[in-house]
């Protein structure tokens, strides 16, 4: 495949992946790669993870990549249609009508991590919106043999809402996914979930604006009603057949100003929300709570963020050892 250098710079590389066209026009997905040292797979068989990003998101946590490419694993990361780096100008950013629309990117994403590349171990890693079309994958193609395993960061697995707002407003929201899917509601991302992060505000961490903006892009009524009826699967259970590692924080904040809490709590969804539906994804979930974690784990500060790696490299050990060869 004629992978080229990424936005990112080496060794990061990128290749878009051609999909079914839809109303807007051509649509794309951008897989980025990174290949491990050589001498880390020497040992068994050739391991790899493909990252899934958020909402408003794209993939730019190098220093997750550098996590997995330490221990052996070639990382690939795949900006979905209509985000980041697969966003073109005759794009609604964001916008779909239906979740199971990914299923085609990540089919073609595994195709190339298994037969082009020659991995035979593949961990999926979703966080947030990205972690709940990863887990609703992992369900569809349980039984498949498509993933050994299943990492959730602070996945959306529920409204952040009271349930009374949930239940009365979702069939309102259904209804307006099917008659006027691309209308634009008036429920602008808050901006400081951001401003946490990009440390030209309040934070420390280098991301594109432009691809991950602070003020989000415009919510389409297409895209809720997408997103309740993923929410509704999971409520009625999944059957994901490999092991699963959810995480979220101990705490959630909800502020409408800038609050400190935002740099040692989910500012996005309900954590104790995410925590109490892992059950319901699969037989195999372990759950672990983030002390100071924000919504993206990762990007949380360094005492949550080493609690984060340290239990995922506990995880992987215990769950996906090397393949002898």
């Amino acid at each position: 495949m004629d992978f080229r250098t990424d936005i990112l710079g080496e060794p990061y590389q990128a290749v878009d992946l051609p999909l079914a066209a839809d109303e807007e026009g051509e649509v794309v997905a951008t897989l980025v790669r990174r290949r491990a040292r050589p001498a880390s797979t020497a040992e068994g068989g050739r391991r790899a993870v493909l990252y899934v990003h958020g909402y408003v998101d794209y993939f730019f946590q190098t220093h997750l990549a550098d996590f997995y490419v330490e221990r052996g694993y070639d990382f690939y990361a795949l900006d979905l249609r209509k985000y980041g780096r697969s966003l073109r100008p005759h794009h609604s950013p964001n916008f779909t009508r239906t979740l199971d629309v990914y299923d085609e990117e990540l089919d073609e994403a595994v195709r190339v991590i298994r037969e082009v590349d020659g991995h035979d171990t593949l961990l999926l890693n979703g966080h947030s919106t990205g972690g709940l079309v990863s887990a609703l994958y992992a369900d569809r193609r349980a039984g498949h043999g498509t993933i050994d395993g299943l990492f959730l960061n602070s996945p959306f697995l529920s409204m952040p809402a009271a349930y009374l707002v949930r239940t009365l407003g979702a069939p309102v929201v259904d209804a307006l996914g099917r008659f006027a899917a691309t209308r634009k509601l008036p429920a602008p991302l808050n901006p400081h979930y951001v401003h946490s992060l990009h440390k030209s505000f309040r934070g420390s961490w280098e991301f594109d604006l432009t691809l991950k903006p602070a003020e989000g892009f415009p919510l389409y009524a297409g895209w809720l009603a997408a997103i309740q009826q993923g929410h509704r699967r999971v409520r009625g259970g999944l059957r994901i057949d490999c092991p699963v590692l959810l995480m979220a924080s101990t705490a959630s904040t909800v502020t409408s100003r800038w609050d400190d809490a935002l740099h040692r709590a989910d500012g996005v969804l309900r954590a104790d929300d995410i925590a109490a539906l892992a059950p319901r994804l699969g037989p195999h979930v372990a759950t672990v709570r983030i002390q100071g974690g924000v919504h993206d784990l990762v990007l949380s500060g360094p005492e949550a963020r080493e609690q984060v790696f340290n239990e995922l490299d506990r995880w992987l050990t215990t769950y996906l050892p090397v393949k002898s060869v």
